[in-house]
């Protein structure tokens, strides 16, 4: 017997052996990589309280009409597909993150407030009350976004109620309407402006062209009209 072609047979076999484990292992992983990324896209298909608090959520935006069962049918994907078509983002039936993000269901340290504070939540919300509570959902979330669209924009303040308080901004203010104390829905309508959601895709004005003669607004590039307002640039 040759002992020496033993040993290097035996070592042949455990290196073989350690590299079978070492390829298993990485197959592992890039499959649990895989699902990790990917198990939080609710799809067609899809099962369980994620796609639960979407109907839900669709449900309370007027899209779904459906049963709050929890199962991701034809008719969820193509509220989904609808309600994507509304905010300007892929309308792909899929509710991803952005998708997420919108309906107001996204995660993260900061993305119920996305570091504004709780006055300024309800500042945002009173404005919305007082400015669009006869509007629909989208119509209310729209106006917030506006607020915060100026926020984020060079030529107005930069805070919520920098925007808000500016001399001229929003007649509300100086009128009875700014007495109206915000209900759950103008609340939950600043909370989802606030999380992403702008209906009026980057508008920075908005007005109701039955109740205004204002050459300059009604001269500004329209966006999107929603309701009885006209968002423009």
């Amino acid at each position: 017997m040759d002992i020496k072609k033993e040993s290097r047979t035996g070592k042949q076999i455990f290196w073989q052996i350690v590299a079978i484990i070492l390829l298993n292992a990485i197959v592992i992983a890039s499959i649990g990589f895989v699902y990790e990324n990917t198990a939080t896209l609710s799809s067609l298909g899809s099962r369980g309280q994620e796609v639960r608090q979407i109907q839900r959520k669709l449900q309370n935006l007027g899209y779904y009409s459906g049963s709050i069962d929890g199962i991701y049918g034809t008719a969820t994907q193509k509220a989904v597909r609808t309600f994507q078509k509304n905010c300007g983002i892929t309308a792909d039936g899929i509710a991803g993150p952005k998708t997420l993000l919108y309906l107001g269901l996204g995660t993260g340290t900061s993305s119920s407030t996305n570091g504004y504070s709780s006055n300024d939540i309800y500042l945002l919300a009173k404005v919305i009350a007082a400015e669009a509570r006869g509007e629909s959902y989208t119509g209310q979330v729209a106006v917030g976004a506006v607020v915060l669209n100026r926020v984020q924009h060079s030529s107005f303040p930069d805070s919520i109620s920098g925007v808000v308080y500016q001399a001229g901004a929003f007649s509300a203010v100086r009128d009875s309407n700014w007495s109206v104390v915000p209900g759950d829905t103008a609340k939950k309508a600043a909370r989802d402006a606030i999380n992403g959601w702008d209906p009026t895709g980057g508008a920075i004005y908005y007005y109701n062209p039955a109740k205004t003669s204002n050459r300059w607004i009604r001269s500004r590039p329209v966006v999107t009209t929603i309701g009885k307002h006209v968002f423009c640039k």
